[in-house]
């Protein structure tokens, strides 16, 4: 008699199902907690958001915003101008330098659009992979990754469906598992969970909907 081998992709993508399955119920509607109309808007909400949290950038943003309403106004803008209204959020003065940079490169490569694609916002001064995700997905309503930020990180660890600890690794695992229709709201999903049920601080796991799928309890 041949012993069955497990096949642990397969155990994790029928694992994921249940997730998302249970946090539908909980989050329908999951969106960014970001305020934003437009994607340019969206792109630099998002770079204010690098360690600092949505709250903070939603403060600073509506200003930011009736000031600087084009990528031709934010590459015009100096520096120092940018920097001056966004001093709330963590390392201020590197991210007026790259919304200021990524803008003169969205005037100049792509007509002051904001682009769609990952290979373009990829480019742009101050957006990595997880940015140019947040950009695509709700922006855009693209689905070409996985948004993996801390709480997906923590996570996708936790809940044994990943064993890796790089954001790129943990996102290329969870592309194979997580069914492309729900890339974007896995991450919405697993965000709003983490911030309200399970966060990185000691915590009680009362009433948490994943609770038995937890290996961690």
């Amino acid at each position: 008699m041949t012993k069955e081998v497990k096949d642990p992709e397969q155990s994790r993508r029928k694992k994921v199902k249940e997730i998302i399955k249970r946090l539908r119920k909980v989050y329908p509607h999951p969106k960014t907690a970001l305020n934003f109309t437009t994607p340019l808007e969206l792109l630099v909400a998002t770079i204010l958001s690098a360690q600092a949290t949505d709250k903070v950038v939603n403060t600073i943003t509506p200003d930011l915003f009736k000031k600087y309403k084009t990528s031709q106004d934010f590459a015009n803008a100096s520096v120092e101008d940018i920097d001056a209204m966004i001093r709330k959020v963590n390392f201020h003065n590197n991210k007026a330098k790259s919304i200021k940079a990524a803008a003169e490169m969205i005037v100049e490569k792509h007509g002051g659009k904001v682009p769609d694609n990952m290979d373009d916002l990829d480019a742009l001064p101050g957006v990595a992979r997880k940015t140019a995700n947040v950009v695509l997905g709700n922006a855009y309503y693209k689905a070409e990754g996985i948004v993996v930020d801390t709480h997906v990180m923590r996570l996708t660890t936790k809940l044994g469906l990943t064993d890796e600890k790089d954001p790129a690794k943990i996102e290329e695992d969870l592309m194979k598992i997580v069914p492309k229709e729900d890339w974007i709201d896995f991450a919405h999903m697993l965000i709003l969970f983490g911030r309200e049920y399970c966060p990185a601080r000691p915590h009680k796991c009362n009433n948490c909907p994943l609770g038995d799928l937890c290996p961690d309890r």
